[in-house]
């Protein structure tokens, strides 16, 4: 690899490290003709950065050049940085030589838009077109929409990657408008849209001709700010659930905002990312797409703000407490999945192991529920009757008393790896 190429890698790698919408996971484009590389999920390793960001591709740029000077993005046209650009060659020529030394297993493009978005588009398409036809590659392949590029691209770009992505910036219209002025949500719509009737039509059309051409079969995402603008929690999640319900996406990601330059329209929050925020939004998420809940359960008027110190289940939980505790043999799958310290697949192990007998305490700790959460909410076999519903405050007390304790157990050798 030559110093120029070296130094370029290093540049556009290290202004790719803000998008975090990389997952590899849901391609099922497997490897027949004895190419290089396979995109089913087993074949996708993932590595993670300090501060828990996933980097399991060969992630870069292929530019950090911009037309755009969103305050945000470190890669904004009035940005003192040291710019670069890859050619379509180079890109292909690291990713196969990447790939060949086992360091990767994929490649997520994504690009700063120079001239417009056509042209910067142009040339991502011809990467991925590139290493599909002329070099045989069928590991995984990310690319990023650009915003405004044309429907024929978008077309082209999905028969070659596995997985597209748009990121919607901030959460609100208002917000985007504060920091990106140039920038506006229906150029996201868009391409979501026509990229989701373009993967409908192919299905429908499989009904009737037995072979056709994949179409970005990992899905599309996008990827939202968090922290450089005031929505609240609720405005977020409201954000991201209409964008599930209207584009079909696989994910939305939750970037907290890391501040790179002095902006008085941006808070000041200190060099680190909110992310414990970032955290209990990715909660909720996985709660309304796994565990049944609607947006509104957790967030609204009322609560437009997630707690800090205890998950967006269990504070649920302890706002519903006439709902609890709940009989764990003859509780409905969709109340047991609402009992904080029980997952999905404990759930349906005690869906399946009750079929044989009334369960006890002692099994439900054998199928691998947090007991000591869970048993705030459940009565099972051996339990004790009560007659009146549990106090929130206080099981509230007790849960954060029982988890300070746990953690205080852990050798101080090891308390670092927290």
């Amino acid at each position: 690899m030559s110093e120029r190429i070296r130094e370029k890698l290093q540049i556009l790698a290290d202004a790719a490290k803000y998008d975090v919408s990389c997952s590899s996971s849901g391609s099922n484009r497997k490897n027949t003709t004895k190419g290089l590389g396979d995109a089913s999920s087993s074949g996708i390793c993932h590595t993670y950065t300090e501060d828990g960001r996933c980097v399991s591709l060969l992630k870069i740029l292929l530019t950090n050049h911009c037309i755009f000077d969103c305050a945000f993005c470190v890669s904004r046209k009035g940005n003192d940085v040291k710019r670069a650009a890859f050619t379509v060659d180079e890109v292909v020529e690291l990713t196969m030589g990447f790939y060949r030394r086992n360091y990767i297993e994929g490649l997520f493009l994504s690009s700063g838009i120079f001239k417009n978005a056509d042209y910067t588009m142009e040339r991502l398409v011809r990467i991925a077109k590139k290493l599909r036809l002329e070099n045989n590659f069928n590991g995984y392949i990310h690319l990023k929409t650009i915003p405004g590029a044309s429907q024929e691209l978008l077309t082209e770009a999905g028969l070659y990657a596995d997985r597209m992505s748009i990121n919607l910036e901030m959460p609100t219209e208002a917000g985007l408008k504060l920091l990106a002025p140039d920038k506006s949500h229906e150029d996201v719509k868009k391409p979501l849209g026509f990229i989701k009737d373009s993967i409908i039509a192919l299905k429908d059309e499989k009904k009737l001709i037995k072979h056709v051409p994949k179409f970005v079969p990992a899905g599309q995402s996008t990827q939202m700010v968090i922290g450089a603008t005031p929505e609240t929690d609720m405005e977020i999640m409201y954000s991201a659930n209409q964008y599930y319900k209207d584009y079909d996406l696989k994910r939305v990601y939750y970037s907290g905002y890391i501040p790179i330059s002095y902006d008085d329209r941006m808070p000041i929050i200190g060099s680190q990312p909110p992310l414990l925020r970032e955290n209990r939004l990715y909660q909720t998420d996985w709660l309304m797409r796994f565990y049944g809940f609607d947006v509104h359960e957790i967030l609204n008027v009322k609560n437009p703000h997630l707690d800090i110190d205890i998950d967006p289940k269990l504070s649920w939980a302890l706002r519903n407490m006439e709902q609890f505790p709940i009989d764990i043999n003859t509780a409905d799958y969709r109340m047991i999945l609402r009992v904080p310290g029980i997952g999905v697949t404990s759930a349906k192990k005690i869906v399946m192991a009750r079929k044989f007998g009334k369960l006890r305490s002692e099994q439900l700790q054998k199928i691998g529920i947090a007991y000591n959460r869970a048993k705030h909410f459940i009565r099972c076999a051996d339990s004790v009757f009560q007659l009146n519903t549990p106090d929130a405050i206080q099981v509230k007390g007790l849960i954060l008393s029982e988890s300070n304790s746990q953690y205080l157990k852990i050798p101080q050798n090891q308390l670092s790896l927290f």
